[in-house]
């Protein structure tokens, strides 16, 4: 008789290996978060002290670089284009290591976080489109609410001390990498109007040159630093965004690695330039790109124009029921049922925590309304408000279950052997057991000890030892 099989568990422990690597990343991802929070109220203080609002103008739109190059760029937009091509790059890295040795490299794991990301981009671009047409606004900016900030969530994590299971962290973060991927397609497909054709052939050559070279094994980062930046400038020039420069030079780097190798040439490169991008790049973009006037009618604005309405309602309330539609449905389509540890209520709250659009939405409603400095300012305004809600929903929906989170992140923690390796990993290890008997039998050793030494103290105390009295019949 075939023995019945066990159903799969939705967001159960995931692999030591696994949980190492999520957990180096969103220690990273989490500082460069709080300087992406802080670089975002800067840049609105900067913006609406009175003293400073024409000097956060005039730095950003100050232009510099190459014109004989078509480079010749304002500050912010050298963080836009700029900056955010590293940004992409780390994210194209990503992907990549999840593609071959992470979540996505197994279909039937890869489909949750891969239909919760396509569910939370449809929904909330549906649910402006919807908004819009109601309310006779543009379609433009269907795209805005699709995107997710996972630096951006992940430091409202940290903010609010909450101890999510290491599951739910690692699906926050996958589907961030996948809601990446589609957004880069997006801003490929729908943002690129005319097409540079030498440029882009230019381009393309210089990334089969850098995949040759990577094949070769050839190593030095001055060889690819200077290719990196021909193939960025020429990506910039041929019409598409430059930023598809970055996420392709990450998809070309090796994620696997080979006997003798600790880490593979993808994780030490990603490791070296990933708090670059979280700590350098996506701040000054945030520096440059959410200093918007805010007042009590530009916020009033937000909820009554159909646009700013549509971007808000997307990402509080499109994003949240995308996400958690999505999972529900594949967990009951593919006969998942969700960990023992866990309620669907959380899974709900993660939705909402990646209603926090902030980074990519800020760069798609740039892309989106180019040419409308009004109503550009605007929808930042209204991802600026709608981020600021998805994140107090999580906030107190993430409070809520905060004892239990913690409770379940010192189980995954607790490494009561000493081995560097926690409990949970080891629980079908011989070694681990016999480990752990030596300790509690010294420890029980010693409280033998400790209990004979305070009886013999005590006996002591007692004038004529303890037969002087208790020998008669009682």
């Amino acid at each position: 008789m075939t023995a019945p099989r066990t159903p799969r568990k939705v967001f159960g422990r995931l692999s030591l290996p696994e949980r190492n690597y999520v957990a180096e990343a969103l220690r990273t991802e989490t500082v460069g978060g709080v300087l992406l929070l802080l670089a975002a109220i800067a840049a609105l203080a900067w913006a609406n002290i009175p003293a400073f609002g024409d000097s956060y103008e005039s730095v950003s739109h100050f232009h510099f670089g190459p014109e004989a190059l078509g480079l010749n760029l304002s500050v912010a937009h050298w963080a836009a284009d700029g900056l955010l091509a590293i940004f992409f790059f780390v994210a194209g890295i990503e992907l990549k290591r999840e593609l071959v040795a992470g979540d996505l490299k197994d279909p039937k794991a890869a489909a949750l976080p891969v239909v919760a990301a396509l569910c939370g981009m449809a929904v909330p671009a549906l649910v402006y489109t919807l908004t819009n047409t109601a309310g006779g606004g543009s379609l433009a900016g269907w795209a805005v609410p699709t995107a997710t900030d996972i630096a951006f969530a992940l430091a409202v994590l940290a903010v609010i001390g909450t101890s999510l299971p290491s599951a739910l962290r690692a699906f926050l973060l996958t589907l961030a990498v996948v809601d990446d991927l589609f957004a880069i397609l997006i801003i490929a497909v729908f943002f690129t109007d005319s097409l540079n054709f030498a440029a882009l052939g230019g381009a393309v050559v210089g990334l089969v040159v850098f995949w040759l070279l990577l094949r070769q094994g050839v190593r030095g980062w001055y060889v690819y630093v200077p290719l990196g930046l021909v193939i960025w400038g020429l990506m910039y020039n041929s019409g598409v965004h430059a930023t598809i420069a970055g996420v392709a030079m990450g998809l070309m780097l090796r994620c696997h690695a080979r006997e003798g190798e600790v880490h593979s040439p993808g994780q030490h490169i990603e490791h070296l330039v990933r708090p670059l991008s979280a700590g350098l790049a996506v701040p000054l973009f945030a520096l440059f790109s959410a200093g918007v006037s805010i007042s009590g009618g530009a916020l009033a604005d937000v909820f009554t124009k159909p646009e700013t309405l549509g971007v808000v309602l997307g990402l509080v309330v499109g994003k949240t029921f995308g996400i958690f539609g999505g999972t529900w449905l594949t967990a009951r389509f593919t006969r998942a049922s969700l960990s023992d540890d866990l309620e669907w209520a959380d899974v709900f709250a993660v939705a909402t925590l990646a209603g926090i659009g902030f980074t990519v939405s800020l760069l798609i409603g740039e892309l989106a309304f180019e040419g409308d400095a009004a109503m550009t300012d605007e929808v930042k305004a209204a991802v600026l408000t709608g981020s600021v809600v998805a994140a107090l929903l999580a906030t107190v929906l993430l409070k809520i279950r905060n004892a239990k989170y913690r409770k379940l992140t010192e189980a995954e923690e607790r490494d009561e052997d000493l081995s560097g390796v926690p409990d949970v990993y080891e629980e079908d290890d011989p070694a681990y057991h016999l480990r752990v008997a030596a300790i509690y039998e010294k420890k029980a050793a010693e409280h033998r000890r400790i209990a004979e030494e305070m009886e013999a103290a005590r006996l002591a105390e007692v004038p004529g030892g303890a037969g002087d009295e208790g020998d008669g019949p009682a």
